[in-house]
């Protein structure tokens, strides 16, 4: 991009805070930034329900502010920080391993987009609630968000015109379409509605389960006598059933199955990368797929069943939240002292968090009979939301198919596989996994799906 267009560019965005309604919010300098940002950011916080307030950090997009769309990004856990996914996926600039100094994203999502990331529900990350009581649910945190959304479009006014999209990743496969249900549906928030995605989501629990079974064994985890067992034991007359068979026998091998995929140090988000730190190292993210685990238990399933917090440890934060937790970078954010230190993961939330909706089947219904866009995309060896059982969640919503499965091409290779079914694509991504750099391998493709009518798909 030219001097001169960024010049214009900056100079647009200007206009737009001429009202002056969120210029408090503005972070005009990051410790450790050593680059000049062609964009412009705040940080601040969002009004959410009674007594509730949920941080924000807006960046504007490096193209075009006025006619860019503006994304909303959402982390999952549930009870994990959006600013995982601004600090070490899509964000504008990450961490250096050292915790003190940034560099530049050459891949970030703002390059084409408005980014919005939420920490999200009450009491993750640097979001609080007066009277720190943080029992939640699906429902709720929907409900808080889209008062948050209000909130954001109050301040930010001249973005409404903007078209919108709503991203949420892993356990955020509950967030995004729930909220976007209460945007489409809810009338008081006037904005640019277009539609959403969910990046290695979980769409259904069912389904998840029973397909994970099916990628380990494919992918050799679990050998021919476990395979055996778990069909003698879980199948009759050819049909499987590895989510809630009420067979102890079943439960045995299935939470056996379950081990190997959990608990053997393999690194659950990208089984083809090593699990930061050994097998032995401990974890900061001990809740990504905490939910997951109360599912576990609360099937029955027995054996060597794991505690609720045995995420395999390969997931290392100690970079951004040695910066979060900066008392100058906490300044610079606009975050208040009397607020404890920044964690990628909540367990006071996480703990306490109910989950309503054990699939989202009935919530994309309602959205794509609206006629919202909707993409389903997955990376291929991600094995805590893995790819399977989202392709079958996104096959069994009766939709049409209005393509065949097929590759899609990025810089003359292939990046992965599609298929569209009328308003829903489904698609997954060559070795991207949440919560891993390795999104940066596909930059910006999930918004110009959106924007730009299948442009990368050809």
């Amino acid at each position: 991009m030219s001097s001169l267009r960024v010049f214009f560019c900056l100079l647009s965005v200007s206009v737009l805070v001429a009202s002056g309604l969120y210029d408090p919010d503005e972070v005009l300098d990051l410790p450790g930034m050593s680059f000049k940002p062609n964009y412009r950011q705040w940080s601040g916080y969002l009004k959410a329900s009674s007594g509730k307030f949920l941080h924000y950090w807006f960046v504007t997009s490096q193209r075009d502010p006025l006619k860019d769309p503006v994304v909303l990004w959402l982390n999952g856990g549930p009870g994990c920080s959006s600013l995982d996914g601004f600090l070490s996926e899509n964000g504008p600039f990450h961490v250096n391993d050292n915790g003190a100094t940034l560099y530049e994203n050459e891949f970030s999502w703002n390059k084409i987009a408005n980014v919005l990331y939420l920490e999200s529900p009450a009491g993750v990350g640097y979001s609080y609630s007066d009277d720190q009581k943080y029992q939640t649910d699906d429902d709720e945190v929907a409900n808080n968000n889209y008062l948050a959304l209000q909130s954001f479009f109050i301040k930010f006014p001249n973005f409404t015109q903007n078209e919108f999209f709503i991203f949420g990743e892993s356990y955020g496969g509950i967030y995004a379409p729930t909220l976007s249900l209460r945007v489409a549906t809810g009338g008081q928030l006037k904005v640019n509605f277009k539609g959403f995605a969910v990046g290695n989501g979980i769409s259904s629990f069912a389904l998840n389960d029973q397909s994970l079974i099916y990628f380990g064994n494919y992918h050799g985890l679990f050998g021919e006598q476990l395979w055996k067992d778990l069909n003698d034991n879980c199948c009759q007359n050819g049909v499987c059933n590895f989510y809630n068979n009420s067979k102890e026998s079943c439960s045995v091998m299935v939470s056996h199955a379950f081990n190997i995929v959990y608990n053997s140090g393999l690194n659950t988000y990208a089984l083809y990368l090593d699990c930061a730190g050994g097998v032995t190292s401990q974890s900061t993210m001990m809740h990504l797929f905490r939910n997951f685990r109360k599912h576990w238990e609360a099937n029955k399933l027995v054996g060597s069943t794991p505690d609720v917090q045995a995420v395999p440890p390969c997931i290392n934060s100690t970079a951004q939240m040695n910066w979060l937790n900066r008392g100058d970078v906490r300044k610079a954010l606009h975050i208040p002292d009397v607020l404890p230190p920044w964690d990628i993961c909540s367990d006071v939330v996480g703990e306490q968090y109910h989950t309503i909706y054990e699939t989202m089947k009935d919530v994309y219904e309602k959205l794509l009979a609206l006629g919202l866009r909707a993409l389903v995309y997955n990376g291929d060896t991600d094995m805590a939301c893995n790819f399977l059982g989202d392709q079958w969640f996104v096959e069994q919503l009766g939709q049409k198919a209005s393509t065949q499965y097929q590759p899609w091409i990025f810089d003359k290779q292939i990046a992965g596989f599609y298929q569209q079914f009328g308003n829903i694509t489904f698609l997954t991504v060559k070795q991207l996994e949440e919560h891993t750099s390795i999104e940066e391998q596909c930059p910006w493709i999930f918004i110009y799906i959106f924007t730009i009518e299948s442009t990368l798909i050809s």
